[in-house]
């Protein structure tokens, strides 16, 4: 079949180099009846062959996601393996043991920071009182010398 269509499609080519050119156009004039029939007969055999590409077409395909499914489930049981490979490594302990130690005195440095606030609150609250105590006593002081001078 194939033979046959390569052997129409030369036909054509010689229709088209032993047809009468057009000076200056590289253009060909040929004949429309013979050209038409050679394309029919190229359709008449072509499509097995056309089936038969798009059969294999078809099938490459099926078998490329196939093979890509099972590449993706290994590759997902590669990095399950991994994981649990990780998982289980010293390296790692140590590394979660480490990380508790820098949580649990980031938050000692937390509490201890909370309670300095606090403490130094306390006592700019306790000076302030003690200077409000001295005001109050100096109104009081000034207020009584005032009732006294009337």
């Amino acid at each position: 079949m194939i033979v046959e269509v390569l052997k129409l499609l030369e036909e054509l080519e010689e229709i088209v180099e032993s047809g009468s050119s057009i000076p200056f156009a590289h253009k060909v004039l040929v004949d429309r009846d013979e050209m038409l029939e050679v394309i029919k007969e190229i359709r008449i055999h072509l499509p097995d062959e056309v089936k038969q590409a798009q059969w294999i077409k078809e099938e490459r395909q099926r078998i490329l996601v196939e093979a890509q499914q099972e590449a993706d489930t290994i590759i997902q049981e590669a990095n399950e393996h991994v994981i649990a490979m990780v998982e289980q490594d010293e390296i790692t302990k140590i590394a979660h043991r480490q990380a508790e130690e820098i949580i649990t005195e980031a938050q000692i440095g937390a509490k201890e920071m909370r309670l300095g606030a606090r403490d130094y609150a306390d006592e700019i609250l306790s000076n302030i009182e003690e200077i409000l105590n001295g005001l109050m006593e100096t109104v009081k002081n000034n207020r009584d010398e005032l009732k006294g001078m009337k």
